[in-house]
């Protein structure tokens, strides 16, 4: 895939590749954060599998980058690993379209750390990746996520019911998306001039 592997840096917000050295830092992260993210963290289904181990999902992500079809990053503050982003179901043909999910350490949120990382990936997403559409997809109760699209200028395009199984059972949720169109001069240049950004 073209602009990937990349590392993404902008003020003190950087993305690089989720690796498998992660582990003991991600899932030190993880623990601290189960209560803040079990409300927006999908769950499988009754009947599916259980969710893979960390070295089994940093497998399964790298194979998808490698065939195009996702992006796995790692979100650092201060070169510190503060959450995860990954552009997934990368697709191409008539579509070139991905969708944008992320989490972040309760700690860090609100400093304007996501919204920054969202609009570095989309913008690489449009410029070095190929992409025309980039969609994230929020639970209509997930405020601080809301925040993230309503500061960068998402698009809402409405409801999907049952979309995504969270938390235990089949949960709404509010797309937003923008095409390449929307955004000429970049996203994170908008996000930036408009006074975002993390301290």
């Amino acid at each position: 895939m073209n602009g990937w592997p990349v590392e993404l840096r902008s003020q003190d917000v950087g993305l690089r590749p989720l690796r498998r050295g992660d582990r003991t830092a991600w899932g030190r992260l993880r623990d601290a954060n189960a209560r803040w993210l079990a409300p927006w963290e999908a769950t499988p289904p009754a009947g599916s599998l259980p969710p893979p181990s960390f070295s089994a999902m940093v497998r399964e992500l790298r194979q998808q980058a490698r065939l195009g079809q996702a992006l796995p990053f790692v979100v650092e503050h201060r070169g510190r690993m503060v959450g995860q982003l990954t552009v997934a179901g990368v697709a191409w043909g008539s579509l070139r379209s991905g969708t944008v999910g992320y989490w972040v350490d309760q700690r860090v949120a609100g400093r304007g750390i996501t919204p920054t990382a969202v609009a570095m990936v989309t913008d690489h997403c449009f410029r070095s990746v190929g992409l025309h559409r980039v969609e994230v997809n929020i639970r209509p109760e997930n405020a601080a996520s809301l925040r993230v699209v309503e500061k960068l200028g998402f698009r809402d395009e409405g409801l999907r019911h049952g979309y995504l199984h969270i938390d235990g059972a089949w949960r709404d949720h509010r797309t937003f998306a923008l095409t390449a169109e929307e955004v000429p001069g970049g996203l994170l240049a908008r996000w930036l001039a408009a006074g975002g950004g993390a301290p």
